[in-house]
């Protein structure tokens, strides 16, 4: 197999990958291109302070007291200006959905906990725990087992 990279500023970008046959690793350079959105962050604000976060160092994004909030791999919350929907669109692949109003970096989640009342937490690294729908975990289950 070969690689080749060429950068040329005066360009339109463009992916070409010349393969015998699909494979997992082309389902994956798809995915990654096709959820690719131009950029990897995203602004986050605590307090008087403003941050640029990396998708990669948040592990959710819920909804707390009417308000988009990012938590990141310190337990940090970050305000976040834009709607759930709007970020479900912008974030990369590896953001699920686990309810109504939380996104999961699946990345990020230890495991799945059987709650008392019979649903279902996510943990996360962190240490937070979100709950999970149980739509939303049937989803997921089927995402785990590659169907």
């Amino acid at each position: 197999m070969k690689y080749k990279l060429v950068i040329d500023k005066n360009v339109e970008e463009e992916i070409i990958a010349i393969v015998h046959e699909p494979s997992p690793l082309t389902q994956q350079i798809e995915n990654l291109v096709c959820s690719f959105s131009g950029s990897d962050s995203i602004m986050g604000y605590k307090d008087d302070e403003m941050r640029k976060l990396a998708f990669e160092e948040i592990e959710c994004i819920t909804i707390i007291d009417r308000k988009v909030i990012a938590i990141d791999t310190a337990s940090n919350k970050y305000r976040i200006q834009d709607r759930l929907r709007d970020l479900e669109e912008i974030l990369p692949s590896y953001f699920i959905r686990i309810n109504k109003s939380s996104l999961a970096n699946e990345h990020c989640i230890l495991r799945f906990k059987a709650a008392f009342s019979g649903g279902v937490d996510a943990v996360f690294r962190c240490g937070y725990k979100e709950y999970v729908s149980r739509r939303c975990f049937a989803e997921i289950r089927r995402r785990y087992e590659g169907k």
